[in-house]
């Protein structure tokens, strides 16, 4: 009755199936672990948003990886901005996800000796590429900035590639111990995204937008949607199954019902 699921081309089929169901349910739990991390990070930078604001120093040192679990918190810190060795960095986009400009990337210098970063904000690029833009200045004299601390951008937590030879001031990431060799002083591992500052100056970059930590994404949809491809390939195969039983039989009734043509030599004997 089932005899044609020994064919090479049934043997065949049902292999793949039974490949195709382990591998689905492997992507589906995939998905769910992505759709967990990003609850997960969710939750961290809602918490860490709406925490008090410390100074930054409690969070980070020379030379020191920010923590993930420290990323996002709201710091302060009071010093004199440092424009001499201000930069920008390149290829960043603006409030709307689609204008591309510069961050403009300032040291603060604190009194004792050391220096945070602080990303003040997003600038239009212009139209010529090679030359430092126009940014506006940084309040002058004692400021206080009030921000969100990030770890330092690397090329493999950002995916930015981290290009040599650019145009004098200009960088393609966001990396303390890279802006250390510029100066003559430590500076703090991470640096701050600017939300506030105290006083504020005139005409300022554009604040960097807070992150929405409110969209969970596509994942746990995409989870259960492999979960049922794989549920529904065994239904699939059984539904291939009984066809092709069906059809063979057909066609076996089919021959059985057709009387057999007889030569005309013969029925002439």
């Amino acid at each position: 009755m089932y005899r044609f699921l020994l064919t090479r081309q049934w043997v065949i089929l049902t292999l793949v199936a039974l490949a195709l169901i382990p591998t689905m349910i492997r992507l589906g739990f995939w998905q769910l672990h992505r759709h967990e991390h990003r609850v997960a990070q969710n939750q961290l930078i809602g918490d860490n948003l709406d925490a008090p604001a410390v100074a930054v120093e409690k969070f980070t040192a020379p030379g020191r990886t920010v923590p993930r679990d420290d990323t996002w918190r709201t710091v302060t810190a009071t010093g004199t901005y440092d424009t001499a060795h201000e930069v920008v960095v390149r290829q960043r986009t603006g409030s709307d996800e689609q204008s591309i400009g510069y961050f403009v990337l300032t040291p603060l210098l604190l009194p004792d000796d050391r220096a945070v970063l602080v990303n003040r904000g997003w600038i239009p690029a212009g139209t010529d590429l090679t030359k430092f833009p126009k940014v506006p200045a940084a309040p002058s004299g004692k400021v206080t900035v009030t921000g969100r601390l990030k770890a330092d951008e690397t090329t493999g937590n950002s995916g930015i590639k981290d290009k040599q030879g650019l145009p004098p001031r200009q960088v393609s990431l966001i990396n303390s111990e890279q802006q250390a060799k510029a100066l003559s002083r430590p500076v703090l591992g991470g640096y701050i995204e600017l939300t506030s500052s105290s006083p504020k100056g005139g005409k300022q970059p554009q604040p960097v937008a807070a992150p929405n930590h409110s969209d969970i994404g596509p994942h746990m949809a995409y989870a259960v949607q492999w979960w049922l491809f794989s549920a529904g390939v065994p239904i699939g195969w059984f539904v291939l199954a009984r066809r092709e039983r069906r059809d063979r039989a057909a066609e076996a009734a089919k021959a059985a019902a057709t009387p057999e043509q007889v030569p005309a030599t013969a029925a002439a004997d």
